[in-house]
């Protein structure tokens, strides 16, 4: 099966997003999708986040990626059958697919949880190159565990900027500093920001007492290399177990 049948399958399909959202994506580059996670499902990964980071230690987020003032996870569809709601939900599919056309795979499903003080990142693209507006590469997905407010180090994003064909760290002076055109992704638990992740975006300081936690999916087109290679880091019973069109979003 093509990967458009196969998100079909799964029951995405582009009228589920609206024109008005096709046409903020396109011309923002990012979207949020409220509530598609309830109050129950959040507390499930949260309490599962919270068992993982116990029994990994000082080793979470090793598969990809450590980051100083944050904890992080990774290579998570291995870890538990929850996760797979993050590589299948239809309306998030349907945004991905609407960036990268139908012939895409998950890239990596991780975890950032912006620790207390710290959590501020530069401006950044998630592909160390130029690509011409349409031509996009790789697209993104937050999946917000705790309320995105100003204070807590919610993800800042430069609407647009993914027209510009520019990578910040080649035009901007100094990509930490505050940009005149930046906006913060605030929005309620249990919502999904997706952006192409060609856009400008970054941490900011996570300012209050607690951490906090979001996910992201992560998908690619499906001629570029992965961040996590599913086939090397997916044991045999998480292949086994999973159904055979998301093996074949992960490539496995």
């Amino acid at each position: 099966m093509t990967t458009k049948e196969i998100i079909h399958s799964l029951g995405s399909h582009a009228h589920l997003l609206s024109e008005d959202e096709r046409n903020f994506l396109n011309t923002n580059g990012y979207l949020p999708i409220e509530g598609v996670l309830n109050d129950a499902e959040i507390e499930a990964f949260r309490t599962t986040f919270a068992h993982l980071l116990e029994k990994e230690g000082k080793d979470a987020g090793k598969e990809v990626h450590q980051e100083a003032g944050t904890s992080r996870l990774a290579n998570l569809v291995d870890k538990d059958p929850i996760f797979e709601k993050c590589i299948s939900h239809p309306k998030v599919l349907a945004a991905i697919c609407h960036v990268l056309g139908d012939n895409f795979k998950l890239s990596s499903l991780n975890a950032r949880f912006a620790l207390p003080g710290a959590g501020r990142q530069n401006l950044h693209a998630d592909y160390n190159a130029s690509v011409p507006p349409g031509d996009y590469r790789v697209c993104n997905s937050i999946w917000l565990l705790d309320d995105f407010v100003e204070a807590n180090g919610p993800t800042r994003v430069v609407p647009g900027s993914h027209l510009s064909g520019d990578l910040p760290q080649d035009v901007l002076e100094d990509p930490k500093a505050e940009h005149p055109d930046q906006k913060l992704l605030l929005a309620p638990a249990g919502t999904v920001v997706v952006f192409n992740s060609h856009t400008w975006h970054g941490g900011t300081l996570n300012r209050t007492d607690q951490p906090r936690r979001a996910m992201h999916a992560y998908f690619c087109r499906r001629d570029q290399p992965q961040q996590l290679n599913q086939k090397a880091f997916l044991s045999e019973a998480t292949v086994d177990r999973l159904s055979p069109e998301l093996r074949h979003l992960l490539d496995v």
